[in-house]
């Protein structure tokens, strides 16, 4: 699969600037959320930031992001890329599709009727058949199995998805080669929403796979005597979370797979896209408002801190505002996958290598597009420290 277009790769020069203006941050974090499918475009997105010499040493995912974030995190440089592409091409191979992939450019020109039909009828081959090396149906429906087995409590088995994380992800590189991999899970029995960090545990393949365990498809995971779902059932971004953790100048792109803003529903397919669009999307915008209005009152307060008489600097009042006060500076980069009108409600679990290819190469021509922009690289001057930048759309 070739996903780039070589019109479109950064030259030297441009690779050599990129890079210089990347370097101003201490970190660069690369934050992934959830989408099934979709998430061939945050494949595209990294190929890019590769290309450009972008290097993360910071990857949050959750759900797909989290499987996309660890095989970035859990190979050396010059692998990220073709495990990607490795990981991408072998979920999407599926016996009953391959003999329809010559019909690919006539799909392509057929306008949108043909492709909504296509992706239909591709979705409904996974809801039935699943998807290789990812989750397969059982053979019977759940309450056909004994209560409170793993049969008895989702509609398909993902022992495949270890044997795939295994392939494509080397979790001794993972946890020992310094890039921070951190994704999230809900405890079923708590409700809690809980993080897993490599710089504070091991991280394993059923971290991973908790991350992406959404109910009722897909199966619990057992991590450490407890239950764990996906983390996208609390929070499908994280954002929030790196945005509490950060603690250094950081430079931030966050790869949305669900687009908050949208038209209204015209029937009831289009009220079920528009429901999850709003649901998964999880406020990335929100967030990063309130994120900035905090970020004002920090520097604000770490100024006035500096002008300060020394007897009020000791006082306990101004050595707790100290202590949450900082000169840290942020970009916070927004790449948001746009659907097509033919992806529709499904868009999210159709698996064919030809919606995977489109997924991948809107990533990566939006993130060569937003790179283009180099502003969106320079450390912020303004008060508030930080600036947040959606290049591919404004």
């Amino acid at each position: 699969m070739d996903a780039s277009s070589a019109s479109l790769k950064p030259g030297a020069k441009e690779k050599t600037q990129a890079t210089k203006n990347a370097s101003d941050f201490e970190d660069i974090a690369l934050l992934l959320q959830g989408g099934g499918a979709l998430g061939a475009y945050q494949a595209g997105v990294y190929e890019a930031l590769s290309e450009a010499d972008i290097a993360p040493n910071w990857i949050g995912g959750i759900s797909i992001g989290a499987i996309n974030g660890a095989i970035i995190a859990g190979n050396r440089p010059e692998n990220r890329v073709p495990k990607l592409k490795g990981f991408w091409e072998q979920i999407t191979t599926n016996p009953l599709w391959n003999e329809w992939s010559a019909f690919a450019p006539f799909i392509k020109q057929g306008g949108e009727a043909v492709h909504t039909y296509w992706n239909q009828m591709s979705a409904a081959t996974s809801m039935v058949a699943g998807v290789p090396g990812f989750f397969t149906p059982h053979m019977l429906p759940p309450w056909f199995f004994p209560p409170g087995s793993q049969a008895a409590t989702s509609y398909y088995d993902t022992a495949g998805l270890r044997k795939t994380l295994l392939k494509f992800i080397d979790f001794d590189v993972l946890n020992t080669d310094g890039i921070r991999y951190t994704t999230s899970a809900v405890n079923v029995r708590t409700g809690n929403f809980t993080v897993f960090d490599s710089i504070k545990q091991k991280i394993g393949p059923e971290h991973v796979m908790a991350s992406g365990a959404l109910p009722p498809a897909l199966p619990a995971v057992e991590i450490e005597g407890q239950q764990y779902w996906d983390g996208g059932l609390i929070s499908n971004t994280p954002l929030q979370w790196v945005m509490d953790e950060a603690e250094r100048d950081t430079l931030i792109f966050q790869v949305d797979l669900w687009n908050a803003r949208g038209s209204f529903p015209k029937d009831m397919v289009g009220v079920m896209t528009r429901q999850k669009e709003i649901q998964y999307s999880s406020r990335t915008r929100a967030v990063t408002e309130k994120f900035r209005h905090a970020q004002r009152l920090r520097h604000n307060f770490a100024s006035l801190y500096e002008k300060l008489p020394e007897n009020l600097k000791e006082t306990p009042e101004a050595k707790l505002l100290h202590d949450a006060s900082d000169f840290n500076v942020y970009n916070l980069v927004h790449l948001i996958y746009r659907a097509h009108r033919y992806e529709g409600f499904s868009k999210d679990f159709e698996f064919s290598r030809l919606t995977m290819e489109e997924h991948w190469r809107s990533g990566y021509h939006d993130t060569v597009r937003t790179l283009r922009h180099g502003e969106v690289l320079r450390r912020p001057t303004c008060a508030e420290g930080i600036n947040v930048y959606d290049v591919a759309e404004e």
